[in-house]
């Protein structure tokens, strides 16, 4: 069982920067992907981006390819999401999540946090 805990969004202007950080609970987290999703209303939820749980390969998506950075510290239980460069279609609630393998699409990930609001103002 991995609980999952995020932090860090807010509100933000254009331009701007934040780093979303993600505890988690358990002794096997290092064993787990984390993956961070964003799901804006009225749409589906989107993979943002993932690193692997053995040597630490690194996914994003295509819209936030150069200016988002994932990274993990297994020794704090934590992964983290740099945000930079920040436009307005970046808002949405954040969630990270745990899986076995990294996978751009939500269904196989076992584990969820509860979110975090971002928000982008132009």
């Amino acid at each position: 069982q991995v609980q999952l805990v995020e932090s860090g969004g807010g509100l933000v202007q254009a331009g701007g920067s934040l780093r979303l950080s993600c505890a988690a609970s358990g002794r096997t987290f290092s064993s787990y992907a984390m993956g961070w999703f964003r799901q804006a209303p009225g749409k589906e939820r989107e993979g943002v981006s993932c690193i692997s749980s053995s040597d630490g390969s690194t996914y994003y998506a295509d819209s936030v390819k150069g200016r988002f950075t994932i990274s993990r510290d297994n020794a704090k239980n934590t992964v983290y999401l740099q945000m930079n460069s920040l436009k307005p279609e970046d808002t949405a609630v954040y969630y990270c999540a745990a899986v076995s393998y990294c996978s751009g699409y939500p269904r196989p990930y076992d584990y969820w946090g509860q979110g975090t609001q971002v928000t982008v103002s132009s």
